[in-house]
């Protein structure tokens, strides 16, 4: 990293202590090589059997959330960049729940083929996501996951989605991009909202937020516990707002490290 960044060790016994919930991306954070880790699974099993909130937000699409959500232990797991959620009830079905209503997803549903489209047709080298039939809500282009994208392509692709009025970001695989206010900041307070029936803002000293990449800008500018995997380290010079702490380990060794810090400082332990 060619910027000072605070170790995660750094990070006070006495902040760690009031932690309720944590959100957490899970491509490259959660996951290695698009697997979850057994370390990052043990971590999100013993993180919900201390008692905290678990909730994964991502760009991934909901199809492709669906077997984690009920494999997984969460509360759920927001997807698509905040638009939708996936929560699993009481008789073990998950259940949807959408930020936008059904005849303003059909009409920017059918708006955002049209750009994926032209994108695919005017940018050389880019292809929609091989997930982009779970998608509801977005669009994405691989640049990293199948496709190896070169940067300036990349920058492409982001400037035609917004030439197009779309909100556009990028992952640590994909460029995203969607028509609506939702992102992963006002999904993790969408979601807050709907399952806790609390305010996030309200009590952000209580959250940590776990991430990868520059689409994770928003949340860690928003949440004053955040923290990046050390591959972070990847996109470190394209951040504008940095994380409050970079793990030692990568991915989801990154993220069990975290896990093991908040577990360490629960009274009792």
């Amino acid at each position: 990293m060619t910027q000072d960044h605070t170790p995660l060790d750094q990070w006070t016994a006495e902040a760690r202590q009031g932690i309720a919930g944590l959100f957490t991306d899970i491509d490259d954070t959660l996951t290695t090589e698009g697997a979850i880790t057994p370390d990052a699974l043990q971590a999100l099993g013993d993180l919900r059997s201390a008692g905290l909130h678990v909730i994964p937000i991502t760009g991934r699409p909901v199809g492709w959330s669906e077997p984690f959500a009920l494999a997984w232990p969460v509360d759920a797991i927001v997807a698509e960049n905040g638009a939708v959620a996936l929560v699993r009830g009481d008789d073990g079905r998950l259940r949807k729940l959408y930020q936008q209503p059904e005849a303003e997803r059909r009409v920017n549903f059918e708006r955002m083929q049209r750009v994926l489209a032209r994108i695919e047709r005017e940018i050389p080298g880019a292809r929609r996501a091989e997930d982009s039939p779970g998608r509801e809500t977005d669009i994405a282009i691989d640049h990293s996951e199948f496709t190896q994208l070169p940067q300036a392509r990349i920058d492409e692709v982001v400037a035609l989605m917004r030439s197009e009025g779309m909100t556009a970001t990028v992952s640590s695989i994909h460029v995203n991009g969607w028509y609506g206010s939702h992102s992963k900041r006002e999904g993790a307070r969408w979601i807050v909202r709907q399952l806790l029936d609390e305010d996030l803002d309200a009590q952000l000293e209580r959250w940590v937020y776990v991430g990868d990449s520059t689409n994770d800008v928003l949340m860690f500018e928003h949440f004053p516990h955040s923290v990046g995997v050390a591959n972070i380290a990847r996109f470190w010079d394209q951040l504008s707002h940095a994380p409050a702490y970079v793990t030692r380990g990568e991915r989801g060794a990154g993220f069990a490290e975290v896990a093991r810090a908040i577990l360490a400082a629960r009274p009792g332990r």
